[in-house]
């Protein structure tokens, strides 16, 4: 019920925003497009999966029979899963997979995927952070997101670097949720303070994993400036530093299905002072694009990994 609320929900927040624009220029947008710019943005979905599943494999411990073959299919069996089940069934399907196949116990398995996704938030926080400071057009509402944007990452930084402050945390967070889901917040802190013990044991590891998703996100981005060119617009790349983390940031928002809609809004607001909102609604496309095509991709690959959910779901019973 709540991925069929999300659907409506992105669909009337496109036809808002549909009803707005000029249609006809949208489709123009995409006809004048320049091609080349286009076929390679795109196609670093190939390069941006490959280092993905790399680091996914770096994230596994020494002897663990994850290949690279294996990790690519899983990233992207994990994509079409996190489009179209609720609650990151992808990331869960993820943990079991390296359950069975890396030789892991259930509980690691799940704080090497919660390592891996606080890797990548803190990485887009992080770009996101450096924009936003030299960002120069900022008015009341930037600020606010600066400090929102630096907040998170300090918070994230600590909880990474600090057991005592994660406890804390952890504490805070099971006293001011509804009682339902404190038994997951109780697990989140148990994965939590196990992945703790497994990643600070080799700082020069922790090190590696991190760079690599700051590098990741660097690529994120950089891909969103090229579909900007593709559409023969143009934002400096610093600026787009800033705004597009903030767009994807919109669509992380449980409100509509894999943040269509509201990051759609999300760039038509955020670009206003450097391309038209016909403009701005193809590149909101072409970043939905972003999900869309390693989903894709992962369909052939889907049933065994929505057997592994099943399976999951069966042993937490």
């Amino acid at each position: 019920m709540k991925r069929v609320v999300s659907i409506i929900v992105s669909l009337v927040i496109l036809g808002v925003i549909y009803c707005q624009i000029d249609f006809a220029g949208l489709i123009g947008v995409f006809r004048n497009c320049d091609r080349m710019w286009m076929a390679i943005s795109l196609g670093m979905v190939v390069p941006l999966t490959c280092i993905t599943a790399w680091r996914l494999q770096q994230l596994m411990p020494n002897g663990s029979s994850l290949g690279f073959f294996e990790a690519n299919k899983l990233i992207l069996a994990a994509s079409v899963l996190n489009m179209v089940l609720p609650s990151k069934m992808g990331d869960i399907a993820k943990a079991y997979f390296m359950k069975q196949r890396g030789h892991l116990d259930g509980s690691l398995s799940l704080s090497l995927v919660v390592f891996e996704k606080a890797c990548d938030m803190l990485s887009l926080l992080l770009w996101c952070g450096f924009g936003l400071i030299v960002y120069e057009n900022k008015d009341w509402l930037f600020w606010v997101m600066t400090g929102s944007v630096i907040f998170g990452l300090v918070t994230g930084v600590l909880l990474l670097g600090s057991r005592k402050f994660a406890a804390v945390f952890f504490i805070i967070g099971k006293a001011v949720v509804p009682k339902k889901m404190r038994p997951k917040v109780e697990k989140l802190r148990l994965s939590w303070g196990e992945m703790h013990d497994y990643f600070w044991r080799d700082k020069l590891q922790l090190l590696k994993i991190s760079l690599t998703s700051v590098f990741i996100w660097f690529l994120h981005l950089l891909q969103i400036w090229f579909f900007i060119l593709a559409l023969k617009a143009w934002t400096p790349m610093l600026a787009n530093l800033a705004l597009s983390p903030l767009a994807i940031l919109a669509g992380l928002l449980p409100l509509t299905f894999a943040g269509v809609g509201t990051r759609d809004a999300a760039l038509i607001l955020f670009y206003q002072p450097y391309f038209a909102a016909p403009t701005a609604a193809a590149l909101g496309v072409l970043c939905t694009s972003r999900y869309l095509l390693p989903a894709i991709a992962g369909l052939p690959f889907l049933g065994q990994y929505l057997v592994a959910v099943q399976n999951f779901r069966r042993e937490s019973l």
